[in-house]
């Protein structure tokens, strides 16, 4: 855990990997934290008047000096999250693949368009517009530090918004870089248009409730819920993104060496720290037996330091051993790992088979590399298993044709659905992403991501004057009567 100085008034980034100081960053307190927005607010008045292509050019220009600098931000993400700087490179790579989507699109999504009238206002040209929110409050996770939050970061610019980004403790670093490069390429009126604020849950908390428009929160249900009582109080609209217990299906005819790369990738990558990664295998019973093989032989050529990092987050480890141990005690059994996995900061592949289904690993997200591989009698119980759980996130289908894996991925409640690979949808930046329940509400991305941080503005423009005006008292109530009898039976037979 980040070490606070006496004082409590700065603290210190560590290496999850051996403990080793990163840096040193102030602890924000509220009238900082709503000074920032001040400043963020002040400079998004400028960055309205820039425009659409104004500001498509300058996010631009920041996307570019970010893809420069690759080196640079993927360390500093390897750094405070341990993760393999492959892994942290590929993670910078959807940071570009995103930003470039949003400022591309941006105008396409958001600009004044027109709507049909209809036949009872043929008088009015009808247009829908959006105007950006204001400045959204985004709370960033440490798993993914560059890619999770700039899915609301830049898709807030590129609708017009100011942003303030109140990084993890655990990753401030990333957070004051990602800042400190737009302020470098963008024209120096829009440098305080996103700003960083750093600090622990009250930073958070005194975010929330600092003026902003909108609150982006990613991270546990439990503190999703602490945001949403502090938005509740001056009815800040919150998106919320609080992680998932994902689950990967596979029929009886299905490529089962894909599956099998699909479910180690999905499970182990990251660490298994992937709130849309596999946590849950349901497997035909025709296959299970021969699929557990594979997914073993494969996590175990795994080594932890090379293929991915130590847990991030040390306290995680408490949540790995307890979800491992009572899957155990609950008559489960372990063909590759057990408690002897867990070598603090590391934790070696583990998977599990027959897990009960109402023990923690089955129903908590354990954010380990860890899987668990159960058997169904055919893809109707593992649609229904799938459904089951509290969270609603991400989901992966493993069929013999792609007819019947998108049957089975519409019947899934998970907010996105790779059919034939693992987490096919995160590269595609057009995709919204987001869930449900315990996974929380609103979507990121595409062009729900772009919406998601404007309001729409209905607006009219009155063309022509018709015989019959139904919002003046000086129609007579026999001209407005036949025109209200008039519309009713054109819906009567329409």
């Amino acid at each position: 855990m980040p070490a606070v100085s006496p004082s409590d008034k700065t603290f210190q980034s560590r290496s999850p990997a051996d403990g080793s100081v990163l840096g040193t960053y102030p602890v924000h307190g509220p009238e900082e934290v709503r000074a920032a927005v001040v400043r963020s607010r002040a400079a998004a008045r400028r960055w309205a008047a820039a425009g659409w292509d104004g500001r498509r050019s300058a996010l631009l220009a920041w996307k570019r000096s970010l893809a420069r600098r690759m080196d640079e931000v993927a360390e500093a993400v390897s750094a405070e999250t341990g993760k393999p700087l492959h892994d942290a490179r590929t993670e910078v790579l959807l940071v570009l693949i995103h930003l470039d989507w949003a400022a591309r699109h941006a105008r396409r999504v958001l600009g004044r368009r027109r709507i049909p009238s209809g036949a009872t206002a043929l008088g009015q040209r009808a247009l829908l517009a959006y105007k950006p929110v204001g400045v959204v409050g985004v709370i960033g996770p440490w798993n993914y530090p560059a890619h999770t939050p700039m899915g609301s970061i830049g898709y807030a610019l590129a609708a017009g918004n100011g942003v303030v980004f109140k990084p993890s403790e655990l990753t401030p670093g990333v957070g004051e870089l990602l800042a400190s490069s737009f302020a470098d390429a963008v024209p120096p009126e829009f440098a305080e248009l996103f700003t960083v604020v750093t600090g622990f849950g009250a930073t958070g908390a005194a975010l929330a409730e600092a003026g902003v428009d909108k609150v982006a929160f990613t991270g546990s249900p439990g503190t999703a819920r602490k945001v949403a009582e502090v938005c509740a109080r001056s009815l800040t609209p919150l998106l919320a993104e609080c992680g998932g217990k994902d689950a990967l299906l596979v029929g009886p005819d299905a490529d089962l060496e894909a599956a099998a790369d699909a479910a180690v990738w999905g499970a182990m990558s990251n660490a298994g720290q992937t709130c849309a990664g596999v946590e849950r295998v349901y497997a035909v019973e025709s296959v299970h037996a021969e699929l557990v093989e594979r997914i073993v032989r494969k996590a175990r050529e795994l080594k932890p330091g090379e293929a991915y990092g130590p847990l991030t987050l040390p306290s995680q480890l408490a949540v790995v051993e307890r979800h491992m141990k009572e899957a155990l005690a609950a008559g489960a059994h372990a063909p590759l790992g057990g408690p002897e996995s867990l070598r603090s900061p590391f934790v070696h592949p583990v998977v599990l088979v027959g897990v009960p289904e109402d023990t923690a690993a089955m129903r908590e997200e354990t954010f380990g590399p860890v899987v668990a591989v159960n058997a169904v009698r055919d893809l109707d119980e593992a649609v229904e298993r799938a459904n089951a759980s509290a969270y609603s996130l991400g989901a992966t289908v493993f069929t013999g044709s792609r007819k019947e894996g998108l049957a089975v991925a519409g019947r899934l409640d998970a907010g996105s659905v790779s059919v034939g690979s693992v987490l096919g949808y995160a590269a595609v930046p057009g995709l919204p992403f987001g869930g449900s329940g315990e996974s929380g509400y609103g979507r990121i991305h595409g062009a729900e991501g772009l919406r998601a941080f404007a309001s729409a503005r209905a607006i009219t423009v009155k063309r022509f004057s018709r015989g019959t005006d139904l919002t003046s008292f000086s129609t007579s109530r026999e001209a407005a009567g036949r025109m209200v009898e008039l519309g009713r039976r054109l819906h009567a037979w329409r």
